[in-house]
């Protein structure tokens, strides 16, 4: 049986409707996503909005969704987690979309590999090239899930940390620091990564 303050304990009573259960949720997550959201908008403006707005627009669809029992799956913190990650990181990306036809024409044209979180040298940034939108839950469910799925592949405990910390937005170089080796060894664990999840 979960402890009252546990986070299964929380998500079941925002299912049932229970406000007052979002708040402790609040204070464990909100400082993590307003850090993602930073990431996520390096070097877009803040005129419209910040990280802030980014990180409490997508704490509030989190718990609409949930009290609208929308993510009937969703049972524990990584999943919890994976959600959130992946909401936040949408509304980044609409934000840094409506932030670039603002200034469109400034010369700031991305590649297509900028797409791909995992081979870039730094962090996430192509996320604001995706045509984005606010995810429905059951979307944002199923991709939670199969983040979750993709993680499992993984196998290693330091793999799967560092899948998630490119796609919260660290750089190769902040990664190196966070596991205490080489930027190289961080591209090779990358590569492997890359391998596995391609079925290689």
């Amino acid at each position: 049986m979960s402890s009252p303050g546990s986070v299964n304990a929380l998500i079941e009573r925002l299912e049932a409707g229970d406000h007052e259960a979002a708040q402790p949720l609040w204070e464990r997550y909100y400082p993590r996503l307003v850090e993602l959201a930073r990431k996520h908008l390096r070097g877009t403006s803040r005129r419209a909005a910040d990280e802030e707005d980014v990180a409490l627009s997508a704490f509030d669809s989190f718990c609409r969704g949930v009290e609208g029992g929308r993510f009937p799956q969703l049972k524990d913190r990584d999943g919890l987690w994976a959600l959130l990650v992946l909401i936040t990181v949408r509304k980044a990306a609409d934000l840094a979309k409506y932030n670039q036809r603002e200034r469109r024409g400034s010369g700031q044209v991305r590649g297509d590999s900028a797409l791909d979180p995992l081979d870039s040298e730094h962090g996430a940034g192509g996320f604001a090239q995706v045509e984005a939108g606010d995810p429905t839950p059951d979307v944002a469910a199923q991709l939670a899930e199969e983040f979750q799925g993709l993680l499992d592949r993984l196998g290693s405990d330091e793999l799967r940390s560092i899948a998630v910390w490119k796609l919260e937005g660290y750089t190769n170089a902040e990664i190196a620091g966070r596991l205490g080796c080489a930027e190289v060894s961080v591209r090779r664990r990358l590569r492997l990564i890359r391998k596995i999840l391609a079925g290689g």
